[in-house]
This record gives C-alpha cells, sequence and structure tokens, in this order.
C-alpha cells in the first residue's frame, strides 16, 4: 500500500484514493455574523489588551468576525461571510437586497466572497472605533425601548441566505448576543421564534450561538433559548431535551475568537456510500476523515493586462503528435511501453466494445480504453461496503492500523431507517465486544481495500465535547505491508529508572488534553502570517511571530527540573547503561545484470572487452550458451551469437 504522503497526489481528472482534499476546496462555506447591536452590547468598558482604550462587547464581536475574514482569505478563498446586526434603529437602503430585511436589522457588510477591500472596511470602522469610542453608536444606534423580537431576526438571516448565499453550500449562522431573555414574557414571541429558526434550519442552514457571559451579568439559557434552540446546536445528537449546556456561553470575551476557532471550519462527509449488511438489506452511511494533513495552497499564475492582474484558468489538453490537433481525452487509449516501433491500430480495434473479449496479434501491443483501465482499479465494484462477517475485538492488534482511519454514521436522508439498523448494529456489536469485517470501495477510480469496522460507544465528557457513536474503518495491510522489526536483543530499564520517569511525566501533562487545534504547524502558520500581511498591505513582523509548538522551556524546568535530575541519576546508575547491541553490516551483492541493447551496442563499437567476465556469463547463460572458459572464449560466444541474431 502506498504510504500516506501518496494518498493526496492527484491523478489527473481522476478521483483521489481515500482522501480527496479537492472536496474541500470545491464546496463553499457560508457563515453569517448576526451580532446583537443593543445598548448592554455597546457598554464601555476597559480594553483587556489596549492601554487607555475603551471597547464593548459588539466591538470584540466585530474584531472576531474581521479575524476570521482574514483566515478565510488564506484557508478558504472561496468562502463567504457577511454581517447582520438587530437592535438598531439604522434603516438598510432601499434596494432589491435588503427590500424583504426586517425593521430593527440591518446588513452591514453584504454576504460576499471573502475580498481583501470588505476585510479593509471593516478594520477601519474598528481602528476608528477604538479612537473614538462613541463610532459604533453613530454607525449602530441601539434601539430604545422594547427589542426585535427574535422571530424577526431569523426570518432577517433566512432571507439574506436565500436571496444571496450559493445553493450548494454550507450555510451557518453565528449569533452573538449577551441577553439571556430578549423577549421576556411572552409566549407568542418565543412560538414564533421556534417555528423562524425552524425554518431556517430546514432550509439547510445551522445556527451556533455565541452567549457572552460576564461575572456581573451571567447569562442563563434556561429563560429563553432553550426553549428556543435545539440542544444539538453543540453537537449534540442526543434527543431534544430543550435544555441547552453552558458550555456555548462565553465567561470572558477574550475566549470569542478561541471559540470560533473550532467553530470556523464546518464538518464535511468525504463520502457517501450504501452499506451492505447482507444480500438486498442496505443502508446510507456518511464517511468522515479525522485527521487531514493541512498543506500550502497551490500557487497562481497571473497575466498582467496593464491597468489590472487577472488569474489564468489552467486546462489540461491532449494533443496528437502526429496531427498536431486536439483529441478528445475519452477517445484516448492507454497501452503499455514496450520495444519496437509504434503500432497501428486498424478500424476494427477501435469498434471492439468493452463487453467483447479481444484478441491481440503477435507482435502488436494490447490497448485499453479509459472505462478498462477503471475497472481494472474497481474490479468491476460499485463504491460501497460490503459486511463481509464478524470477530473477536482481541483479534484487532495495534499494528493493523497502518493508515489514518475514516469514521462512518449513519445517513437517514439516502436510506430511511438508516439510524435505527446502525444503531442497533452498533450497540450489539459492543455488547458482544466485536469488530466487523467489510470489502470497502469509497469512490471511483480507487481501488477496493478490507476494512474493519471498530465500534465506538457515545461519550460525552465535562465541557460538551463528545466522541459521537459510530464505527471507524481501519484499513487493514497486506502480508506484505507488515514486516517483522530487525530487534534481536533488547534492554529494558529497571524498575527505579521507571519509577523516577513516572514522577516528572505526570508533573508535565496536560490536564485538560491535547487539543491539536490549539498548535497549529508553525511552518504553515508563518507562510499564512506573510500572505495575510501582503494581502491586506501590512508590513510583517517577522520577530512577534509566536510557534505554539515550542516548549515552554521555563515551565518545564519549573515544575520538574529537579524530578528530572533525579531520573538522570537513576538512568547513570541502571545496570543496561551502558549496553551496546554490536551488529555486523551485510556485503551486498554486485549486480551482474546486463541488457542485451548494452551488449549489442558494445558488439557494435568493438568494445566487448569492456563487460566483465560475469556479465559475459550472465549475458551467454540467459542465452543457453555455454560459460566455460577464460574472458576470450567467453567474448567469442558473444560475438557469435550476435552475428547469428542480427
Amino acid at each position: 500500500m502506498p504510504p500516506y504522503d501518496d494518498w493526496n497526489v492527484l491523478v489527473e481528472e481522476e478521483e483521489e484514493e481515500l482522501q480527496d482534499t479537492s472536496f474541500f476546496e470545491g464546496k463553499r462555506d457560508v457563515i453569517l455574523f448576526c451580532i446583537d447591536c443593543s445598548e448592554s452590547m455597546q457598554e464601555l468598558r476597559d480594553d483587556p489588551v489596549y492601554e487607555d482604550v475603551k471597547t464593548s462587547h459588539l466591538l470584540t464581536a466585530l474584531d472576531a468576525a474581521m479575524q476570521v475574514q482574514k483566515k478565510k482569505v488564506i484557508s478558504g478563498p472561496n468562502d463567504w461571510v457577511g454581517i447582520l446586526l438587530y437592535n438598531t434603529s439604522r434603516r438598510n437602503e432601499n434596494n432589491t437586497r435588503t427590500s424583504e430585511i426586517k425593521k430593527g436589522t440591518f446588513v452591514y457588510q453584504h454576504l460576499a466572497p471573502v475580498s481583501a477591500p470588505s476585510i479593509q472596511e471593516l478594520m477601519g470602522l474598528i481602528d476608528e472605533a477604538r479612537g473614538d469610542p462613541d463610532t459604533l453608536k453613530n454607525k449602530a444606534p441601539p434601539l430604545q425601548g422594547n427589542k426585535i423580537p427574535m422571530g424577526d431576526v431569523f426570518t432577517s438571516c433566512n432571507w439574506v441566505l436565500r436571496d444571496s448565499a450559493p445553493k450548494t453550500a454550507s450555510k451557518r449562522v453565528f449569533l452573538i448576543t449577551d441577553d439571556d431573555n430578549p423577549n421576556p414574557s411572552n409566549t407568542k414571541l418565543l412560538t414564533s421564534a421556534r417555528t423562524t429558526l425552524i425554518d431556517l434550519t430546514q432550509s439547510g442552514c445551522q445556527i451556533e450561538p455565541f452567549f457572552v457571559s460576564t461575572p456581573e451579568k451571567p447569562f442563563d439559557v434556561t429563560k429563553f433559548y432553550s426553549s428556543v434552540l435545539p440542544s444539538n446546536v453543540v453537537g449534540n445528537e442526543q434527543e431534544d431535551t430543550g435544555v441547552l449546556p453552558d458550555s456555548i456561553s462565553i465567561t470572558r470575551m477574550d475566549d470569542l475568537l478561541e471559540q470560533m476557532r473550532f467553530h470556523e471550519q464546518p464538518k464535511r462527509a468525504l463520502f457517501s456510500i450504501p452499506l451492505e449488511l447482507g444480500k438486498g438489506f442496505t443502508i446510507g452511511v456518511k464517511g468522515y476523515g479525522l485527521v487531514t494533513e493541512q498543506r500550502k495552497g497551490s500557487h497562481k499564475y497571473f497575466v498582467d493586462l496593464g491597468n489590472r492582474l487577472e488569474a489564468v484558468t489552467s486546462r489540461t489538453a491532449y494533443i496528437d503528435e502526429e496531427k498536431g490537433a486536439e483529441v478528445d481525452r475519452n477517445k484516448a487509449l492507454f497501452g503499455m511501453k514496450l520495444s519496437g516501433g509504434a503500432d497501428q491500430l486498424t478500424d476494427s480495434d477501435n469498434k471492439i466494445g468493452l463487453g467483447a473479449s479481444r484478441v491481440v496479434r503477435a507482435g502488436r501491443r494490447p490497448f485499453y480504453t479509459a472505462e478498462e483501465v477503471q475497472s481494472f482499479h474497481t474490479m468491476g465494484l460499485e463504491p460501497g461496503i460490503q459486511l463481509l462477517g464478524f470477530k473477536s475485538r482481541k483479534e484487532l492488534s495495534f499494528e493493523d492500523n497502518v493508515k489514518h482511519s475514516l469514521f462512518i454514521y449513519p445517513d437517514e436522508p439516502k436510506y430511511s431507517g438508516s439510524k435505527r439498523t446502525f444503531s442497533a448494529l452498533l450497540q450489539k456489536m459492543l455488547e458482544k465486544k466485536k469488530i466487523g469485517l467489510a470489502r470497502v470501495l469509497v469512490r471511483r477510480n480507487s481501488s477496493p481495500v478490507f476494512c474493519a469496522m471498530l465500534p465506538q460507544a457515545e461519550k460525552v465528557e465535562e465541557g460538551g465535547w463528545s466522541e459521537p457513536a459510530g464505527f471507524h474503518l481501519i484499513v487493514l495491510p497486506f502480508a506484505d505491508d507488515i514486516r517483522a522489526p530487525p530487534l534481536e536483543k533488547e534492554f529494558r530499564a529497571s524498575s527505579p529508572s521507571k519509577d523516577a520517569a513516572k514522577v516528572w511525566i505526570e508533573k508535565l501533562l496536560i490536564k485538560k488534553g491535547f487539543e491539536p487545534d490549539s498548535y497549529p504547524n508553525p511552518s504553515l502558520a508563518y507562510h499564512n502570517a506573510q500572505l495575510q500581511a501582503s494581502a491586506f498591505r501590512e508590513e510583517f513582523d517577522a520577530e512577534s511571530f509566536e510557534d505554539l509548538t515550542r516548549p515552554k522551556y521555563d515551565m518545564i524546568h519549573k515544575r520538574a527540573g529537579n524530578l528530572l535530575k533525579e531520573w538522570k541519576k537513576a538512568i547513570a546508575t541502571d545496570e543496561h547503561f551502558n549496553n551496546v547491541v554490536l551488529t555486523t553490516g551485510t556485503k551486498r551483492k554486485a549486480d551482474i545484470s546486463v541488457d542485451e541493447a548494452e551488449v549489442r551496442s558494445k558488439y557494435e563499437s568493438n568494445m566487448l572487452d569492456k563487460l566483465r567476465v560475469d556479465q559475459l556469463k550472465e549475458f551467454l547463460k540467459n542465452k543457453g550458451q555455454s560459460v566455460t572458459g577464460k574472458k576470450a572464449d567467453l567474448m567469442g560466444r558473444v560475438h557469435e551469437w550476435l552475428q547469428m541474431h542480427p
């Protein structure tokens, strides 16, 4: 099997095997920031970052929206972002794009692809607001008296997404507010908010709330939002209990951007295929890649048109060398490169269909159509998962996991009843401690593989993070993929050395667990920071770049410095400390293979004496000739054989 680095190699105009990153680039993400502009959101307080500067929750929310857009310029240039303000008396301009927006809501930034000019305009507003605290109150004056019903807010969001967002994009609304009871003691408005939110979600949009909670004003979700928002808006797939967890409320506004970072990239399925449990018994599943390497974006070519630069659109064309004309790729045939001249295909060869048998004449090369080459990869199978049987979970070894696994989840819209059947299978396999064996073909143009279906029970942790219930598809290796390690003798540390190591390891454990999103790739982050500075015409300060993967040496020495010294002393006194396994090298056998073309070339230039004796013997042995005698005798036999076989 190829290593993981080969998974993302794009075969021209063909789908990738298992990991298809083009899917992430092709499907666009749409985010609409829905920000509350009430008086409490615009209340001034000391800025925790800048000295002698006043800030507000609204300013911090706009700054978070700006930071997300700046990241998307690099990570998702095809994504769309917009900003909708509500509880403001500012009116929308009379045009077709905002004619149906409810009163009390204002579209500050129209839903459009992320662009440097729109982000620079937002940056200018934020800088101006930090200099003049009354800027936001003048730009978006808060409503006086009653606040706008939340049903109107969700309706405005629905209209903005309906009129502007691409139809096939994944749509989300980031709701930011500090008001836990926007429409108090009004059952009619609460019902209206719930109904309009259902209309919004049924149109394919997800809502992700960011509730601002401060020590002076804690946010209580039970007053209003627990009756409006379903509990699964935070990723909880359990039955809707009507109560939102407290983890989605933001205790400090400094955490707003940190929380948005985890919600920035939507979960997208890599494939949607059927799962065949038995003959005629099929359900639908979706597959997700839990681990995908993020790489630098591909470069683009630009053409100078004088007053502007235009991106060059690349296109692959197939040219006939003899005619010099472009040919249709579907009519191209594929064949092996063999010795001899080019073969000419007859008309009868072209007319042979896929289902017919083909007889290749002697001396001619075999050719195959694109459909036949694809069938070699797929073995004539359609994409899908076929359950072959079950085994004990103990038979799945750690070394069987040679690639990143895939995670599958039921796809109810494709096959009705998929969730119930999937859940029943999962519970029974967990109960009996079994794993499944399956034949998997995730997409066309990939090769079928055998996988172990490892069941995972749902796990809810403190803080709201959970592991969903589903199956991990672990690609099983073939016999040649696993080799015994060349280890003949090993030395193990003594118990005192192990005990000394356990003490300092416990001191340096991450209590909250390792979160990969908190430690970005420094090389990629440095590259993106340079691109971002270039896009916004900012000066890039290399010294200000922070590598979050760099160990905190001061903290390490403070917590476990003395313990590390004690461990070092324990290792020095270990009986196996200075033991080294001596290995002897093996001499590689010389390569004596020689090609007939090379021997004939030496013969024609009267340079047979340049060949070694072992090469001459190997050539004569392959031709069925005697290999006895001195070098002159061998050269004579080679000369004679070449004369007889011109």
